[in-house]
């Protein structure tokens, strides 16, 4: 186990208390009850300028916090993060009375969680992995807060919440983005991971929201160049589409050599084969749009590949999620036009400060420690009850913008649509909302199931569409149709049902055709992790 005290310019600012900290807000023991008693009203500000601090009243009071971070180890870099972000917090609250003990989360967790408790904190903040919140959550009192950073929508509840990115927030705003530019067909690329599966599986629920209807579902090994490039060559029907272009290729030469023409019906055949002379492939792709899933470097390969096989950005748009944060994409050329779904930019006060602390500008985990501190000690020191400081539905605009965390453990995040440009800087389409009087999201991400992969659904390629014949000759040189893959359509096809009523509305409407339907129960799966790259 690891635990010390806060060092360096903190010392020196906090007043620290060995008081247990015992919180004067009562026993709460339910996080659904009072929330279901709050109403929606304008967000909160949580600083307005950071310099003039948080504003907190002088207490008389002690306050503990315990903060669990890996702070060995190979994450020990993400801990390093978070805890910078934690420490600038704290000196910028002004908090008095503060007494913060930091605890080590890669050996021995259970060991340390029995220490954390016997100091009797108000609040703790992390941990950072799945695994350990699970553990926290399963040990801790039910009535003792809990702000973590992970993505696990299965792994918090039971006042354990979280302030990382929930991933069905990104898909739904992209996928509503898609239906605003009319897109009717798409396909999904995912890495295949339990995650992706379920982002996958996120999107396919968004699309029926939307309306849109996803024609394939297509899975990748995570940084393995050929099983993208495989992934790449099914998902662009190349070889569908070589194979008819060389049969109509074989068309146009067949009649020029066998058939006797006129010399306007010769020069047409020879335009035509000197134009399929600059082309590999005919026809389309069946679908409008491509959702990535994955994040911006493995995109990037896959859409270099997509390029390869005859699928560009004029074939199909291109769009993404925050995974794509992190990345280099923003600078690729070739990405150009591609959207996707972002956080707000981070409060340029906020990237002052860290930056002069940690000689390096914050990244989204650096901000969301920030944020779950301020949150920590804005409880701490308010006369609000736990519940209804931490669970305000009317939400709290933090470094990256509005967000708000919910009863159930994960949280809503305001996010934006930007556009790819190419230059390093995307271009913003539209701004995050700024309140949550309309709600922004229907999908809870503890309610998705995995998907699987579906091949591509397309009416194949028919060659004899890409070549103009003399009509005389059509029967004679009919080509089949290549790579038709049609399966039975998932959608459920209301049926029309006239029905004729009694003219006696009191008599009972019979029919021997009516025979009732068995509904099938839903079988309900967990998002398992989902990674935030700095």
């Amino acid at each position: 186990m690891f635990k010390n005290r806060i060092f360096g310019y903190i010392i020196t600012t906090l007043i620290l208390a060995g008081c247990s900290g015992t919180s004067d807000h009562g026993p709460e023991n339910d996080w659904f009850g009072e929330y279901d008693l709050l109403s929606t009203n304008t967000p909160i500000n949580m600083y307005g300028t950071l310099s003039d601090g948080y504003g907190l009243p002088t207490s008389d009071t002690g306050h503990n916090m315990a903060v669990l971070l890996p702070l060995s180890g190979d994450n020990a870099p993400v801990g390093k993060t978070i805890r910078t972000s934690v420490e600038a917090a704290i000196l910028q609250s002004g908090a008095k009375n503060l007494n913060v003990s930091f605890y080590d989360t890669t050996e021995n967790l259970d060991e340390t969680i029995k220490t954390v408790l016997a100091g009797n904190p108000e609040i703790i903040i992390g941990p950072v992995f799945s695994n350990n919140a699970r553990i926290v959550r399963d040990k801790k009192p039910e009535n003792l807060p809990v702000i973590s950073f992970t993505s696990d929508a299965n792994s918090v509840g039971d006042g354990v919440m979280t302030m990382a990115l929930m991933p069905t927030n990104g898909i739904e705003t992209i996928v509503r983005e898609m239906h605003s530019d009319n897109i009717q067909k798409f396909i999904i690329m995912a890495p295949d991971t339990d995650s992706g599966h379920l982002m996958a599986g996120t999107a396919i629920r968004a699309a029926e929201i939307s309306e849109i209807e996803p024609v394939g579902i297509f899975f990748y090994n995570e940084k393995d160049t050929d099983s993208i490039k495989n992934t790449a060559l099914s998902a662009s029907l190349n070889n569908a589409r070589t194979a008819a272009h060389t049969r109509a290729r074989q068309v146009l030469s067949d009649i020029l050599t066998n058939e006797s023409l006129t010399g306007i019906e010769k020069s047409r055949m020879n335009m035509q084969l000197e134009k399929l002379s600059k082309t590999e492939t005919v026809g389309n792709v069946p679908y409008q749009a491509i959702l990535f899933l994955g994040n911006g470097e493995d995109t990037k390969t896959m859409a270099s590949f997509l390029r390869y096989y005859n699928v560009g950005t004029n074939d199909a748009k291109f769009y993404g999620t925050t995974m794509w944060d992190g990345s280099d994409i923003a600078s690729d050329l070739t990405m150009s036009g591609a959207k996707y779904a972002t956080l707000s930019d981070i409060n340029p006060e906020f990237n002052t400060l860290y930056e002069k602390i940690s000689g390096v500008l914050p990244g989204r985990l650096a901000t969301f420690g920030y944020d779950a501190t301020n949150m920590a000690i804005g409880m701490m020191y308010s006369d609000k009850s736990n519940v209804a400081y931490l669970l305000d539905p009317s939400g709290y605009i933090g470094t990256d913008g509005l967000f708000r965390l919910k009863p159930t453990g994960d949280n809503e995040r305001a996010l934006r649509i930007v556009k790819l440009n190419g230059s390093g800087t995307p271009t913003e389409l539209k701004s995050a909302p700024t309140s949550f009087a309309t709600p922004l999201y229907n999908i809870e991400q503890r309610h998705i199931e995995p998907a699987d992969a579906m091949e591509l659904e397309t009416p194949g390629i028919d060659p004899d569409n890409h070549i103009q014949i003399p009509e005389r000759l059509r029967s004679k040189y009919n080509s089949k149709t290549i790579g038709a893959n049609i399966t039975e359509s998932k959608n459920f096809q209301r049926s029309q049902i006239i029905a004729f009523l009694p003219e006696d509305d009191s008599a009972p409407i019979k029919s021997e055709n009516f025979k009732p339907i068995k509904l099938e129960s839903v079988n309900r799966s967990y998002i398992d992790e989902y990674e935030i790259e700095e």
